[in-house]
């Protein structure tokens, strides 16, 4: 790794950089996984502000995330959409914890923007990693998640709104990190 004259790390090896994505991808994955399972069976024995940390968890790992892959990537094209990741997941964090009070539709609403917004970002940082190998998941992750989102604030305004929908955004979202985890780790071991 080099740092330029800014003291922004570069790294111009994508070996490196695909390897970094990998274990970032696998621990996305690892997270999504037990955070999915924890929510589904735990939340509804859990009181309200257990709930809530769980809520807010979720988007605050995805900034942690986005920090890591901030370092790991070294590119300056995805660099920027990562820090507006990372601004988007610091305010659907707050947006949680401040609007869980009002009830579940609220939460669906911060959450299917926040799914919206972060699809787009998804999307944008995919498309720019494509010749990394391993983005065509997180391109279909991207999209879904645009799409998820809309699907949450629609349902927010109807009789049945509950966060089992949030359970298999987050599964699904795991599943594309670790197929893109597996062919970044084809990637690493081809070079």
């Amino acid at each position: 790794m080099s740092i330029d004259a800014t003291g922004a790390g570069t790294i111009a090896d994508p070996f490196s950089s695909a390897m970094g994505l990998r274990n970032l991808y696998y621990a996305r994955f690892g997270f999504a996984a037990v955070w999915a399972v924890f929510i589904a069976l735990a939340a509804p024995a859990l009181p309200s502000a257990g709930v809530v940390a769980l809520l807010v968890i979720y988007p605050l790992f995805d900034v942690a995330a986005a920090v890591i892959d901030y370092r790991v990537s070294g590119t300056d094209g995805p660099r920027r959409a990562l820090y507006v990741n990372m601004v988007l997941s610091l305010a659907a964090a707050a947006g949680l914890g401040t609007v869980f009070a009002s009830g579940i539709s609220n939460v669906l609403r911060v959450w299917g923007v926040w799914a919206i917004t972060a699809g787009i970002v998804q999307l944008l940082v995919a498309i720019l990693r494509y010749r990394l190998g391993g983005q065509w998941a997180m391109i279909l992750s991207g999209g879904i998640s645009v799409l998820a989102g809309g699907s949450f604030i629609l349902q927010a305004s109807g009789p049945n709104a509950s966060l089992g929908q949030v359970v298999g955004y987050a599964t699904v979202g795991g599943i594309f990190f670790l197929i893109s985890a597996i062919r970044l780790h084809r990637v690493v071991k081809a070079q």
